[in-house]
C-alpha cells in the first residue's frame, strides 16, 4: 500500500502531459477528434385535431394583447472596448486586410478583425475587439523571431513570455507566430531550454489525464506539442507542461517536424 501511494504521488507531481515516450508505442493512424457534438431531433407536440360540436362557441371576451414587434438589429459589427488597441496591432501585423487606426468601427475594420479572430480561434468571431482579441494581437506583435536564435535548419520556437510558437528555417519564419498555452503554475511550468523532438505519434494517449493528444511531438519530461483539448484562450487554466496548439497549427507543425527537430523554449509564462 505504501509503494502504491508513492507511485501515485510521483506521477501527479511530475507535471507531465503524458508519460515519457515508450519505444514500443505505435505511431500513425488517423487522429481521434478532440471533441464531438451530437444532436438529437425531437418532434414537437402533435397539432390539435378539431372535434365536431353541435353547440355554437361563445364569443371570446378576453381582450387581445397587442403584438410586440422586435426592433431590427443594427447592421455591422459591434464595437469592443479595445477597438483602437486591436486596430494598432492589426495594422502592425498587416496580414488581415486594410484597417484604419482611428478607434472607430468600420466595415473594413469589421472584416479584418473577423478574419483575425477566425484564424486564431477566438470565439465569437463577430468583429468585436474585446480583451481576448487585443491580448492575442499584442502578443503576436511582441513576438521577436530573433530571440529564438534558430540556426539554418528547422527549429521549433516556444516564446513562453508571449505564449506564442514559431517554426523557423534558414533564419526565416515558415509558421507563425501563432498562439499557444503552456504549463500553468503549481509545478506544471514548461521549462525553458534547448531540446529535440525525440518521439512523435499522430494520436498519443495521456495516461495521467486520460485524454487523446492529437499530433503529439514529445521533447522533454513527458511534455510536447499537441492539439489543444480545451479552449486555448481560457487563460485561467493551462497545460500540465505541454505546448497546446490550435488544430490547424498542430497539423502544420506535425507536417514540418521529425525526430531530431530542435526545440528552443525561452522566456517565462506570466504568472508562473
Amino acid at each position: 500500500m505504501r509503494l502504491v501511494a508513492v507511485a501515485v504521488v510521483t506521477v501527479v507531481g511530475a507535471g507531465a502531459c503524458t508519460f515519457a515516450p515508450s519505444q514500443s508505442s505505435a505511431a500513425g493512424g488517423d487522429p481521434v477528434p478532440v471533441s464531438a457534438t451530437a444532436g438529437t431531433g425531437a418532434s414537437g407536440p402533435p397539432e390539435p385535431t378539431a372535434t365536431p360540436s353541435t353547440v355554437a362557441p361563445k364569443p371570446d371576451k378576453t381582450p387581445q394583447k397587442p403584438k410586440v414587434t422586435s426592433k431590427p438589429k443594427p447592421a455591422g459589427c459591434p464595437t469592443g472596448d479595445r477597438h483602437r488597441d486591436v486596430e494598432v496591432a492589426l495594422a502592425d501585423l498587416g496580414t488581415f486586410g486594410p484597417i484604419t487606426v482611428d478607434g472607430k468601427q468600420s466595415p473594413q475594420d469589421c472584416q479584418a478583425i473577423k478574419r483575425f479572430q477566425k484564424r486564431f480561434g477566438i470565439s465569437p468571431a463577430e468583429g468585436r475587439a474585446g480583451p481576448t482579441t487585443a491580448s492575442v494581437a499584442k502578443r503576436l506583435v511582441k513576438t521577436d523571431p530573433r530571440k529564438c536564435k534558430a540556426g539554418q535548419g528547422l527549429t521549433f520556437c516556444v516564446d513562453l513570455t508571449n505564449q506564442t510558437v514559431l517554426a523557423m528555417r534558414g533564419g526565416k519564419v515558415i509558421l507563425g507566430p501563432t498562439v499557444t498555452r503552456t504549463g500553468m503554475s503549481g509545478g506544471f511550468q514548461t521549462p525553458a531550454g534547448n531540446y529535440k523532438v525525440n518521439f512523435r505519434n499522430v494520436k498519443e494517449w495521456s495516461d495521467p489525464y486520460e485524454v487523446w493528444l492529437p499530433y503529439w511531438q514529445h521533447f522533454v519530461n513527458g511534455m510536447g506539442f499537441h492539439e489543444t483539448t480545451t479552449y486555448i484562450h481560457n487563460g485561467a487554466i493551462g497545460s500540465h507542461g505541454c505546448v497546446n496548439l490550435l488544430p490547424a497549427d498542430a497539423r502544420k507543425l506535425w507536417s514540418l517536424g521529425k525526430v531530431g527537430t530542435p526545440v528552443h523554449v525561452y522566456g517565462r509564462r506570466p504568472g508562473t
